[in-house]
């Protein structure tokens, strides 16, 4: 199993809370379209969407929330 550093999710992403966040909705992704496909993995789901945003394979942006009533 392979270990990801802070450092290393950060250079992806703004930050290392942020990189945590993509990787873990990247995948429930996975989860969802596995779910539908074959069972068959490799690897773990999570070490996957790291591996993903590491690499840089993963594109996102961040949205603001908006304040009640606007």
């Amino acid at each position: 199993m392979r270990v990801f550093t802070p450092l290393e999710v950060a250079k992806h992403a703004a930050n290392k809370y942020l990189g945590v966040l993509v990787a873990a909705k990247f995948a429930r992704v996975l989860n969802e379209n596995t779910l539908f496909g074959s069972s068959a993995r490799e690897k773990k789901l999570t070490t996957t969407a790291l591996e993903e945003l590491t690499s840089g394979s993963i594109d996102y942006r961040v949205i603001p929330r908006r304040k009640p009533g606007e």
